[in-house]
C-alpha cells in the first residue's frame, strides 16, 4: 500500500532552559486506509506530533512526506494549500458556529480545499449522510447532543475527501456511550477506505484502532504487531 504519512528521523525541540525535546528521531509510516491510534499521557509529545502531521509546524530535522509530497521544504502558502486540500481535522472541541445550521457548518469545511463553490451544498449533504446526520441538516448546533455535534464536525472534515483524517482527543468531551458511537463511526469510515490517525490519552479509545502506537517522552513504539504491508514504527 502507498504511504499517506511517512516520517523519517523527525525531531522537534523547543527553546527553554533547559531545551525541551518534544520529539526525538521519530519514524512513522501510515498506509492508505490504515487506522492508527497514538496514545500517550500529557507531556508525552502528542500535541507536537499532531501539529507536525497537520502541517501546522515544521520539524527541526528529518522529513515528512504526505502522499509522497515532501513537506518540510515547502513554502508556507504551499503547506497551507496542501493542508486544506488533503487533511481533515477533528478536535475535542467541536468548533461549530452556533448561528449557522448544520449544513452550513459542514459546507465551511470546503473553504480552504480549493473545491468549486458549485455543488458545495450537495457535497455537504452527502457528507452528513455518510455520518448518519442527514436528518439534522437544518438544525443549529445548540439543538444537537454532544455526539451529534461531533458527527457534524467529522462530516465537515470529510467533505473535501481528505487523504488523512487527523483526530485530536475526538471523544474527550463525550460520555462513554456517545464515545462508543463515535468510535463505531470511525470503524465504518476505515472500512470505507478513510485513513485515520487518532491521537488520545485514552487507552480504550486507542484500542479500537487497527494499529496502536505509544508516545513516551517524544519517542514512538508500536504496541501491536503490524501487518506485512505496514512496517513497524521505530524510535531509534
Amino acid at each position: 500500500m502507498s504511504a499517506v504519512i511517512a516520517l523519517r528521523g523527525v525531531s522537534r525541540t523547543f527553546a527553554s532552559d533547559p531545551p525541551v525535546a518534544a520529539l526525538s528521531n521519530v519514524d512513522l509510516r501510515v498506509a492508505a486506509g490504515d487506522y492508527v491510534g497514538i496514545v500517550g499521557p500529557s507531556g508525552s509529545g502528542k500535541s507536537t506530533l499532531l501539529n507536525l502531521l497537520g502541517l501546522l509546524d515544521r520539524p527541526d530535522c528529518g522529513t515528512y512526506a504526505l502522499e509522497g509530497v515532501e513537506t518540510t521544504g515547502l513554502s508556507d502558502p504551499a503547506r497551507t494549500a496542501l493542508r486544506g486540500s488533503r487533511i481533515g481535522f477533528v478536535f475535542q472541541a467541536f468548533h461549530l458556529l452556533a448561528h449557522r445550521d448544520v449544513l452550513d457548518n459542514v459546507m465551511l469545511g470546503e473553504v480552504y480545499t480549493g473545491a468549486p463553490r458549485a455543488g458545495r451544498a450537495a457535497r455537504a449533504a452527502a457528507a452528513l449522510d455518510r455520518v448518519g446526520m442527514g436528518h439534522r441538516r437544518d438544525f443549529r448546533p445548540g439543538r444537537l447532543s454532544g455526539g451529534e455535534r461531533q458527527r457534524v464536525a467529522i462530516a465537515r472534515a470529510l467533505i473535501g475527501e481528505p487523504a488523512l483524517l487527523l483526530c485530536d482527543e475526538p471523544t474527550g468531551n463525550l460520555d462513554s456511550v456517545t464515545t462508543g458511537a463515535v468510535l463505531d463511526l470511525f470503524d465504518e469510515l476505515r472500512d470505507g477506505g478513510t485513513t485515520l490517525v487518532v491521537i488520545t490519552h485514552d487507552e480504550a479509545v486507542s484500542a479500537r484502532a487497527a494499529r496502536r502506537v505509544r508516545i513516551t517522552d517524544g519517542r514512538l513504539s508500536e504496541l501491536d504487531a503490524p501487518t506485512a504491508e505496514l512496517p513497524a514504527v521505530s524510535a531509534r
